[in-house]
């Protein structure tokens, strides 16, 4: 009876859903650069991507790992690697089968040098197929957080990547996976116009249980905020991600409209170019680079006032950063906690110790489309480095243009954001503090070449050590350190403001990733 009356809720549940089907029209700031989930190492990419591909483990809404196209996994040996057990009865959308073939493959293209995604798997020695559905990952040391690495490692189809000439991403050129797709998960590009619109249909033959009601999905890039705004309101769009701040408040008094608010991982940072021997911009463009020097550093960071950034531009939404992780992150230092205090006297004194008391002139780069607020973020610096005598030159751009120009060293200074994958400390450490080396696949997005030997020395142990005591001591280690240098001056935790129809039941996450399988319109 039991089994009986459960088989006929599900039934009337799904009933229910049917005759609710609807489609769903969504926007955003950043189309996604491409659809190749190995490409492009950017959170507008594996967003997006997530609904289209899967990796053995997923995030579930309150961010644990779960279960996808691995069902189990546990240690092998003592800290040797990881064994996972792959989910059978899996099909990729175009009907072929997936099996580990398709993981052996999916690393050896994801680890390729080609790949943006390639320092994921720096700590792999070897990936073994076991049988059909059991694959070993080897480690070089033990590495208790691996599987919370690969959340966003994403699975291809072997035969269809080698029959469509894309058995390595182009993130230069493109080749058929920049605008095609094949994943196993719940929805499916059928149609691709960059800039344009993307569709989404749901994928019939998913694995998984279905919570959503969508029969079509179409996301549409709106790069001007009051346009976007424009659009929920008159019913064009259904969800807008972000609101603007400053909307914020009247969108949530609209009829029909609802405001949905949270905090993100991601801190949002000044970088700088530590291993540029000269100035790039500005009037003292050949000169000997400033911020080579540590006190020129720590200058900006006591010139910039983050509490006057968030109580005007962020109206109060953000939280002001001291570290690369904010403190809802595992290995979050309590012990540097405080962030350099406002004081531009004492960045004055510290450019004039620096031998620059009359300042210098130099470039500024930054987004204008990929975080929230971020030119207006940018532009306000400006007016706070000039009041301590450093005049920037600000130059904007689309986040398209914008990842180029850092990767081709064109910069002074610049504005990052960054979200850890595995929501731990050890990530950003690995990404943005580790001296780069491509052999070792470190500091992939350490743009400005900063170095500490300590810091190297560290990141290897914090990534093997399983006691916990002694790892949060080693972070603390190199939260301090990287306080002390001014590796990055830090700000803010980001806001999330997303903006819906009332009539929309979606999941809002800390990573900012929208998964569309959780989306009902009622």
């Amino acid at each position: 009876m039991i089994r009986a009356a459960a088989t006929a809720l599900f039934a009337t549940t799904l009933l229910a859903s049917a005759a609710h089907a609807a489609e769903f029209r969504w926007a955003g700031t950043t189309d996604p650069q491409t659809l190749d989930p190995h490409a492009v190492n950017s959170a507008p990419v594996l967003g997006f991507l997530n609904n289209v591909y899967e990796g053995l483990v997923r995030r579930g809404k309150d961010m644990t790992v779960e279960p996808a196209l691995a069902t189990a996994w546990e240690p092998i040996g003592d800290g040797e690697g990881w064994r996972f057990t792959l989910r059978q009865g899996v099909t990729f959308q175009d009907g072929s089968d997936f099996t580990a073939e398709d993981v052996l493959f999916s690393y050896e293209r994801a680890s390729a040098e080609e790949s943006d995604t390639r320092s994921w798997f720096a700590p792999v020695s070897d990936v073994i197929v076991v049988d059909d559905f059991t694959v070993d990952i080897m480690t070089s040391a033990p590495n208790p957080i691996f599987p919370d690495s690969i959340a966003n490692w994403m699975i291809m189809d072997a035969g269809w990547a080698a029959a469509n000439g894309t058995e390595r991403p182009d993130k230069e050129n493109g080749n058929y996976a920049t605008l095609s797709a094949n994943g196993t998960g719940a929805f499916r590009v059928t149609e691709r116009q960059p800039g344009l619109q993307t569709v989404l249909e749901p994928f019939e033959g998913w694995w998984g249980r279905p919570e959503h009601n969508i029969t079509r999905a179409i996301f549409t890039p709106i790069q001007n905020s009051a346009t976007a705004v424009a659009a929920l309101l008159s019913g064009d769009v259904d969800m807008i991600n972000p609101v603007p701040i400053q909307d914020a408040e009247r969108l949530s008094q609209s009829d029909g409209v609802q405001v949905i608010q949270g905090i993100e991982a991601r801190v949002i940072m000044l970088g700088f170019a530590h291993d540029h021997e000269v100035l790039k911009y500005g009037g003292n463009a050949g000169d000997p680079n400033p911020f080579a020097d540590a006190r020129v550093r720590n200058a900006v960071a006591h010139a910039v006032n983050v509490p006057a950034i968030l109580q005007t531009i962020m109206r109060g939404n953000a939280e002001p950063a001291s570290q690369l992780v904010s403190p809802a992150m595992r290995g979050y230092s309590a012990a540097n906690a405080d962030r350099p205090a406002y004081d531009p006297d004492r960045a004055r004194e510290l450019l004039a110790e620096a031998g620059y008391a009359d300042g210098f002139s130099f470039g500024l780069k930054c987004p204008n489309d990929r975080y929230l607020n971020d030119e207006a973020v940018c532009q306000a610096v400006v007016g706070m480095l000039a009041q301590v005598g450093i005049e920037a030159q600000l130059d904007a751009m689309p986040v398209s243009n914008y990842w180029p120009e850092l990767r081709a060293d064109n910069f002074d200074m610049y504005l990052l954001g960054w979200s850890p994958g595995t929501f731990d400390a050890e990530h950003p450490v690995r990404f943005l503090a580790s001296t780069p080396n491509e052999e070792k696949r470190l500091g992939s997005w350490n743009f400005g070449g900063y170095s500490n030997a300590r810091v190297d020395e560290l990141l290897p142990m914090i990534q093997s050590e399983i006691d916990e005591t002694k790892r949060q001591a080693m972070l603390n280690e190199v939260a301090g350190i990287l306080q002390d240098e001014a590796a990055y001056v830090t700000m803010y935790v980001q806001p999330l403001v997303w903006g819906a129809k009332s009539n929309i039941a979606l999941t809002q996450r800390p990573d900012n990733f929208f998964i569309l399988r959780w989306v009902t319109v009622n």
